[in-house]
């Protein structure tokens, strides 16, 4: 039942335990929201009520108390969904923009027929794809650099002293790959052709494991790989093999041809138009069914594949847009019930003080400061909390935006800013009001 009001698009990303704490989220607010006005009611003596003496001191001090205490809970809560907000939104925007290692802006790629064993038909795709304009490389592998898919084996490096085991991840790669995606080689040259596995380009974390600091004193160094001693040409910069969340470890880049079935596009820049990349992609789709002509032809965006690592993230922002708004909206008439509240309490008061000469402002800055200072206790409590709940999340993350002292302070300004406008709308109501109706208020 709840899941109908749920936006559109979060319905997949809501486990069935999240689905039953909303429920009971929503059934615990009701009831408290009833609660407390029933309790309020109840507590009322008829006789008082029937000579309008319901606020005796005793009783207007205890409910004065419970509507500051109310106010100001909500406020936290409102200022912890605002700070989440902030922060998750900040954290998705490290991610999307953090230099990963590599280029992935404008390029596509697209796997072969895993069963098509002729690699023929691959060489005679990259024939037909090299003569398209719209293209600038081509590069054929298993997979990009960043892939949820993962090839790990166990290598051994033995440096005569002591041998060195892991489980490396394996992406094998043709000449052009390095340079198609705009990888940083550190020491070495790049990857010469061939068929076979003969040469390896080992990244900065398996240099780091094997305990070359400098990378140069790696080249020449041989890996045991399937009982072969296969030499180290070359170290790349470290590269995020999958997403964010996972650190990055230890990798070779080697050939082996017959294994490299993902052709990797890097497209020309797009003209005014914007007509580059949709023409290649038809001149593209044309000679896949020039070679295969059975198959359907798909293909990815790699921007557009690492976006899709953050979708929980992305569906987790909407839905922290959807609750901080909805407890902004209760804490604002929360507000203004209490403002509401008071300003009557004081109606008399308000109107002797414009008679004896204060201001509209004057009276204004009265009755909100007391206000204020439930907001800024609010922020005061709800600061700790937002950042443990900030924290924690993020340990989610091997690489993660840094919790800055600027979210707390633009959260806290958001709050103070609506608190500021709900104050102002109805104190200005009551300070501008005709003091003798005032002060014949009974």
């Amino acid at each position: 039942v709840f899941s109908d009001f749920i936006p559109e698009g979060l319905h997949y990303s809501l486990q069935p335990g999240m689905i039953a704490f909303l429920a009971i989220l929503v059934l615990t607010v009701s009831i408290l929201s009833g609660f407390y006005p029933a309790l309020v009611l109840s507590s009322y003596k008829p006789v008082l009520v029937l000579k309008n003496q319901i606020a005796t001191n005793t009783g207007k001090t205890r409910n004065i108390w419970m509507r500051k205490t109310l106010t100001i809970s909500q406020f936290v809560i409102a200022q912890v969904f605002i700070i989440g907000t902030i922060l998750v939104s900040k954290q998705i925007s490290y991610t999307l923009n953090k230099d990963l290692g590599f280029k992935k802006d404008a390029i596509l790629y697209f796997r072969t027929n895993y069963y098509d064993t002729a690699a023929s038909h691959r060489l005679v795709l990259l024939e037909k794809l090299r003569s398209i304009p719209e293209i600038a490389m081509i590069s054929l592998a298993n997979d990009p650099p960043s892939i949820n898919s993962t090839w790990t084996s166990t290598m051994k490096y033995k440096d005569g002293k002591k041998e060195l085991e892991a489980d490396v991840q394996v992406k094998l790669a043709d000449t052009n790959y390095i340079k198609l995606y705009q990888m940083k080689l550190l020491a070495g040259s790049n990857l010469p052709y061939s068929d076979t596995t003969r040469n390896l380009i080992i990244n900065e974390a398996y240099a780091h494991f094997l305990g070359f600091n400098d990378p140069h004193k790696a080249i020449g160094k041989n890996i045991e790989w399937d009982n072969k001693n296969i030499p180290i040409v070359g170290v790349v910069a470290n590269f995020h093999q999958k997403s964010l969340h996972e650190p990055i470890k230890p990798l070779i880049l080697t050939t082996r041809t017959k294994q490299q079935r993902s052709i990797n596009i890097a497209l020309q820049p797009q003209n005014a138009d914007g007509t580059v990349w949709k023409s290649a992609i038809s001149k593209i789709g044309k000679a896949w069914k020039e070679v295969y002509p059975e198959d359907d032809f798909e293909y990815n965006f790699l921007d557009d594949t690492i976006k899709k690592y953050y979708t929980a993230e992305q569906n987790i922002s909407k839905l922290l847009m959807w609750a901080t708004g909805l407890a902004i909206f209760i804490s604002c008439l929360g507000l203004l019930g209490l403002v509401t509240y008071i300003t009557n309490q004081r109606t008399k008061e308000i109107g002797i003080r414009k008679v004896i000469g204060a201001s509209i402002t004057q009276i204004i800055s009265l009755l909100s400061k007391d206000f204020l200072k439930l907001v800024l206790i609010a922020f005061v409590i709800a600061v700790p909390i937002a950042w443990w709940g900030a924290y924690k999340w993020l340990q989610n993350f091997a690489y993660k935006t840094e919790i800055s002292i600027w979210i707390f302070i633009l959260g806290g300004f958001i709050m103070f800013t609506m608190a500021l406008v709900i104050l102002c709308i109805r104190t200005f109501r009551a300070a501008s009001a005709n003091p003798v109706k005032s002060l014949r208020t009974e």
